[in-house]
């Protein structure tokens, strides 16, 4: 089972970016960790970032195309990117939200994700662990084409 594991901007300055906020995990360890997990889990991991936002709305469509399951980090574009909404509102399996930090005690503008509304569901705070429990969550999951499981939510 492929599972699409895409970051959002900034994120490939993990490790040097805020260390205080983000933690020390590096992006290539990151790409490590999600890789292992995906392994570990028996899906096909694909991880990707980008700062371009319409980089992001194409690997989304492609997802979406491909009937794939999504972990997303959007980064900043939760918190105002109808576009990324838009796109993540067209998969078909399984998107989970995932947020390194707690958006929901940093700054004000940073508590309400436009994502959210269209995701499976949700995990902030718990670090790079986050991406880890949400690719446990997918692959325990019913595909969308399963019996009795009518929708991706």
């Amino acid at each position: 089972m492929r599972v699409y594991v895409l970051n959002g901007p900034n994120l490939g300055r993990l490790g040097t970016r805020q260390p205080e906020v983000y933690g020390h995990t590096t992006y290539a360890d990151l790409v490590a960790l999600c890789e292992a997990a995906g392994k570990d889990l028996g899906l096909d991991v694909v991880v990707r970032q980008t700062d371009a936002e319409h980089e992001m709305l194409a690997w989304l469509h492609a997802a979406a195309d491909e009937q794939a399951a999504v972990v997303l980090n959007p980064g900043a574009w939760s918190h105002y990117s109808y576009a990324v909404r838009d796109a993540c509102a067209m998969l078909r399996d399984a998107l989970v939200e995932v947020h390194i930090s707690n958006i929901h005690t940093r700054e004000e503008f940073r508590h309400h994700s436009v994502i959210s509304a269209v995701a499976t569901g949700v995990i902030a705070g718990l670090g790079v662990d986050g991406y880890r429990l949400a690719l446990a969550h997918v692959a325990g999951r019913p595909r969308p084409d399963s019996p009795g499981d009518g929708s991706r939510r």
